[in-house]
């Protein structure tokens, strides 16, 4: 169990890290529209990505104890997906299409970098 809570300490600092470059983006450069809508996509991503992991938890150990397991959050990351597409077509002026929909898959972004770096610091190892 140690392992996973690194994994979700790494992955939550990675967000992290991404969403201050983000406000750096959206601050210091002339493209603010567009890290107007990474920022958008990518905090509403690093939410599923929350939820996703708060679920997961549960889930395993509801199955440990055997419980019946409840589902991983599906809906509920779908609604935030579409949330964030409601609010970029509304408010285009201020939000890039485009960047909102590549922040909102910024987090599955993360766990495959993370899942590599992880796969690649064990295999040297043995």
């Amino acid at each position: 169990m140690s392992q996973y809570k690194n994994m979700i300490t790494r992955q939550r600092k990675w967000m992290f890290y991404l969403l201050a470059l983000f406000v750096l983006g959206w601050g210091f450069t002339p493209y603010q529209s567009i890290f107007l809508g990474l920022l958008l996509g990518t905090s509403l991503s690093f939410y599923n990505l929350w939820i996703m992991q708060r679920k997961v938890d549960r889930f395993g150990k509801a199955i440990s104890e055997g419980r019946r397991a409840s589902g991983i959050g599906t809906f509920t990351r779908l609604a935030t997906a579409a949330l964030a597409v409601l609010l970029a077509m509304r408010f285009e002026e201020y939000f890039h299409f485009i960047a909102v929909v590549l922040g909102l898959m910024t987090t599955y972004v993360v766990i495959m970098i993370d899942f590599m770096l992880f796969h690649n610091q064990t295999s040297k190892g043995k």
